[in-house]
């Protein structure tokens, strides 16, 4: 039975990279876990290799968790912050035996691990400098040569007991004295992670599949430094839709990138704990009150996840169709600015317009950025025409004949509202005999240049009766050969 009061877990990304959309499932999973049994999810940043670490990547991590929702209880802490606390363990494992200086050079240990490679063998560190004499290591010392620090691989079998995979084996002799202090002084991944989740009390280490290998060294370094073994939970990895690993080559693989695309956080999170995580083979859409009430460790699955952006779409258009429409409006700014289709501060006739142009296109949307797709025959009187659509209702003076019959009665309107529209369009249809369609479909191509769009009636009632008019009529001219035609590329 799990206590609330021991629940204690992390996720730990290292500044090196923007948040990838799989270290997002896993810092939500862990913090489902601690909302779940009333624990605490702490953040710490590994930002120990100095080169690649970056503070806009620190910064984009930070940011990408709270847009989606994912308050930490605890830090964020720095690894780079605990090289006092790192250094000692080292002189403890240094003093017990269980470490040792190694001055073996990066290129000669290269060509060793090429070799292992040209005869297809696994590469293991020879244990060289284990075995130096004291008079070997006293010239080195003398010559002041650079060295790194290594695990001393005990021997046995190492046992990682997986609470979604059970019991795997791993034999000692398959595991190399990992260095865990590189010649720069600098502690190895390996090394600090172990420190730190022993001295922050983490309960539970859900990560992902890819993190399996290390776990043996790991748990040979918690028994050694005799550290309290936490329970480990290694999540599937994420796929491609093509079942190879995600990466760009399948998309956007950050979390920036599709808030940048319209993504709303809570459909991201509905997808995000549906990779791996199911309740049931029914439902697929969860609040977070129901995921945190429904989440189970073992309903997690060992096969790896999917990523659909298909299913990522249907569920964001889901959710946007549910959102409140000033919500949609604020966040929808952004998109109509960067295309100058409105003042950097919108006037209030401006802000009017925009209300009912995403109003007309909310349901429609699968992410916000297409908004502008969707709308920009509104900010523009330069129509720009589907060229097949042309050709199938702009190539017929029957057209003309329908549209001026329209347009005549269209004119004569004072409520210029969808309602009175419509009826005038179907008055029309009625009195020319012919299908409804007939007169809908070139009118919807005459106002939007395309064949597809929200309500033409309620389309044309936020144009306007003079824009409205204009394009019918331009629409006639075409058709007659009168002015040229703008295809849209």
């Amino acid at each position: 039975m799990i206590t609330a009061q021991q629940i204690r877990v992390r996720f730990a990304p290292s500044p090196t990279g923007y948040l990838h959309i799989g270290g997002a499932r896993t810092a939500f999973f862990n913090w489902i876990f601690a909302k779940k049994f009333n624990g605490k999810f702490i953040l710490r940043l590994e930002d120990t290799d100095k080169l690649r670490s970056q503070k806009e990547y620190e910064d984009d991590i930070l940011e990408s968790l709270k847009w989606l929702g994912l308050d930490w209880d605890e830090g964020p802490y720095r690894q780079s912050e605990r090289m006092d606390i790192y250094n000692k363990y080292i002189e403890e494992l240094l003093k017990a035996g269980s470490a040792y200086k190694c001055y073996c050079k990066p290129e000669d240990l290269e060509l060793q691990r090429q070799s292992a490679e040209k005869f297809k063998q696994p590469y293991k560190y020879d244990r060289k400098c284990l075995n130096l004499t004291d008079e070997q290591k006293l010239q080195n010392e003398k010559e002041n040569k650079a060295f790194s620090l290594r695990f001393k691989i005990p021997v046995g079998e190492t046992i990682v007991n997986d609470i979604i995979r059970g019991n795997v084996k791993f034999d000692n002799l398959l595991l190399d004295d990992f260095v865990i202090v590189r010649s720069d002084k600098i502690p190895t991944y390996n090394f600090c992670v172990v420190v730190d989740d022993a001295l922050m009390n983490i309960t539970h280490i859900i990560r992902g599949e890819d993190h399996l290998s290390n776990t043996p060294r790991q748990i040979l370094l918690y028994k050694t430094l005799g550290f309290e073994l936490p329970k480990f939970v290694h999540i599937p990895l994420i796929l491609g839709i093509d079942k190879t690993r995600l990466s760009k080559r399948h998309g956007a693989t950050s979390v920036a990138e599709y808030r940048k695309k319209g993504y709303l956080p809570e459909a991201m999170l509905n997808f995000l704990v549906l990779l791996g995580w199911g309740y049931d083979d029914k439902q697929q859409i969860f609040s977070i009150e129901e995921v945190i009430q429904k989440f189970s460790l073992e309903k997690v699955t060992k096969n790896p996840a999917v990523f659909d952006n298909e299913k990522l779409n249907w569920l964001n258009g889901l959710y946007i169709r549910n959102a409140q429409l000033d919500r949609i409006y604020k966040l929808s700014l952004p998109y109509f600015r960067e295309k100058k289709y409105i003042s950097e501060v919108p006037s209030e006739n401006e802000e009017i317009k925009l209300q009912e142009i995403v109003k007309l296109e909310k349901d429609r949307l699968k992410i916000l950025s297409q908004i502008t797709d969707y709308t920009d025959f509104f900010f523009t009187d330069e129509i720009k025409y589907e060229e097949v659509a042309l050709e199938k209702y702009f190539k017929n003076n029957e057209t003309a004949i329908i549209l001026e019959n329209l347009l005549t009665k269209l004119r004569q309107l004072e409520n210029f509202s969808k309602d009175e529209t419509e009826k005038i369009a179907r008055a029309t249809a009625e009195e020319l005999n012919i299908k409804f369609a007939q007169l809908v479909h070139p009118v919807r191509l005459a106002i939007t240049g395309r064949t597809i769009s929200a309500g033409l009636f309620e389309v044309m009632a936020v144009l306007g009766k003079g824009k409205s008019c204009l394009r019918i009529q331009k629409a006639i001219d075409i058709i007659k050969n009168v002015i040229p035609v703008c295809i849209k590329q």
